[in-house]
């Protein structure tokens, strides 16, 4: 993988906290961790369903903070 195809993102320490719980391995990479989340909520139809929440949850705290610049972006 080339630096030109990695980025970084910002998440709550509580959510580093869980991907860190359900890794498979002690050495499987965060985007290992995530792609097989993905993969997983895919194969049992609850894909939407997460995406869904993930974005309602953006949305509330978008709304809470009073960021309506940050609608466009979520």
């Amino acid at each position: 993988m080339s630096k030109s195809e990695i980025t970084t993102i910002q998440i709550e320490r509580s959510v580093l906290n869980e991907l860190k719980r359900v890794k498979r391995y002690p050495r499987e990479t965060y985007s290992e961790t995530i792609l097989n989340l993905i993969k997983n909520a895919e194969e049992t139809k609850e894909f939407g369903t997460f995406v869904q929440q993930a974005q309602e949850e953006r949305i509330k705290k978008l709304w809470e903070e009073g960021d309506y610049f940050g609608w466009e972006h979520a």
